[in-house]
């Protein structure tokens, strides 16, 4: 497979918006796979363009029989299956207390996981060293080469020249302790499979390295907000500005030679749950863990807002001249609700998010609230239930569900590299 000058894969076979809707056909299908007539009743592209753009896919490796079905009428049709082994994307959770690398097949299914504790107001040189380093050994053990293979191991990422320098240190906390409210939650315990370099329970094992196939797509990066996405650079993270306005897209990208996106963490997690089977069109992802965050969905798009600053839910003041947060306001939603968590009144801490998720549905007329988050996780039944009391005292009917998704935030992070590919989530906003 050929690469072009920027590192990336030269994907001849994804280029379009006709192959890529067919490609999420395929993906769609499973493993029973769908015709070509199908695809081309559903595309509304003629079976001569299906045709031509299925032998493409599978001269790549990314389509592949799967059998014949019986035909009403004429000879059985043969069927087609995305291959979820012809490629693979990397997806990254910087959160305040540690970081989770997964690598994904095309489906998003976790391959292999490895976890690390670190402080996030340690800064950038040393927190993407050890990120770069997970994602080097993720690969490694995967046998997925990558452009960036050869290169030496930065050690301590330091900006490349011409692509800037950090933002502004001297935060509370600097110098890897982690910020008040930042120590691991109940239920922070690694999840099954989470050991470092394990391999998820259930998930595929790597296909060949090389063609055919499309290999590494890139990584996706998840991190707390504010960011600007479009540029690839975090705000001022709340209680580590250090991280205000580092490349860490650009300097991610250059010492692994591998295309590297960058959004929030909930805005991560939401593209995860919107790419699911049956997912709600509009909702909203309510996280919960170190910090209180919200991915949102509209008309089944990521809505990240005009600066991609969307879902600060945590920052909302639900308290005139209530505790100070570390943002610098008083009486937000996130001080609130983690000192209630701090206290161990996890229903109170319950009842603040739900005045949080309320404010969610006055304002979006939303399908559904999905709670996430490791607070959350350590006792779902008392989140679900008491974020549902608080909207059902509102005559709001909105459901609630705490979704059994394993990694959400890693895989999330990687559906930024996927679901391009299968032109999923056209981003309100946000390009």
């Amino acid at each position: 497979m050929t690469r072009d000058p920027g590192g990336g894969a030269n994907l001849s076979a994804l280029r379009g918006h006709n192959a890529a809707l067919v490609l999420n056909l395929l993906r769609t299908a499973g493993e029973e796979g769908i015709s070509r007539l199908e695809l081309a009743e559903r595309t509304g592209l003629t079976p001569q363009a299906v045709s031509k753009i299925t032998a493409r896919l599978r001269t790549e490796g990314l389509a592949a029989e799967a059998g014949r079905r019986a035909s009403t009428g004429g000879k059985p049709r043969t069927v087609l299956r995305l291959v979820p082994t012809a490629g693979y994307a990397v997806g990254a959770h910087l959160d305040r207390d540690g970081l989770t690398v997964a690598l994904t097949d095309l489906t998003g299914t976790v391959v292999a996981l490895r976890r690390r504790p670190l402080a996030l107001t340690a800064g950038p040189p040393p927190v993407l060293a050890a990120l770069e380093e997970e994602i080097r050994a993720l690969l490694a053990e995967a046998d997925l080469s990558f452009p960036g293979a050869d290169l030496p191991l930065s050690g301590a990422v330091a900006p490349e020249p011409g692509i800037g320098a950090p933002g502004p240190g001297g935060v509370p906390g600097a110098g890897g302790a982690p910020e008040p409210g930042g120590a691991p939650e109940p239920g922070g315990a690694p999840e099954p499979g989470g050991a470092p370099g394990a391999r998820a329970p259930g998930a595929r094992a790597p296909g060949p390295a090389g063609p055919p196939g499309v290999g590494v797509l890139g990584v996706g990066v998840a991190m707390p907000g504010p960011l600007d996405r479009r540029g690839g650079v975090p705000g001022r993270v709340t209680g580590a500005a250090v991280w205000d306005g580092y490349p860490v897209r650009d300097v991610l990208g250059a010492r692994l030679g591998l295309p590297v996106t960058l959004d929030k963490d909930t805005n991560a997690a939401a593209l995860g749950l919107a790419v699911r089977p049956g997912a709600p069109r509009s909702f909203a992802y309510v996280h919960l863990g170190t910090g209180l965050g919200a991915g949102l969905v509209v008309g089944g798009a990521p809505l990240r807002g005009e600066r991609t600053g969307a879902g600060e839910l945590g920052h909302q003041t639900v308290q005139l001249d209530g505790p100070p947060c570390a943002c610098g306001a008083r009486g937000c939603l996130e001080v609130l609700c983690l000192a209630a968590v701090a206290r161990g009144d996890l229903p109170e801490a319950a009842r603040i998010l739900g005045t949080g998720a309320a404010n969610l549905v006055r304002l979006l007329d939303i399908d559904r609230v999905l709670l996430g988050g490791r607070v959350v996780r350590s006792a779902p039944g008392v989140f679900a239930d008491g974020v549902a009391a608080v909207l059902a005292a509102l005559r709001l009917p909105t459901p609630v569900e705490v979704p059994a998704v394993p990694h959400a935030l890693p895989v999330g992070a990687a559906h930024l590299v996927l679901a391009p590919v299968f032109g999923l989530g056209p981003t309100q906003g946000a390009d």
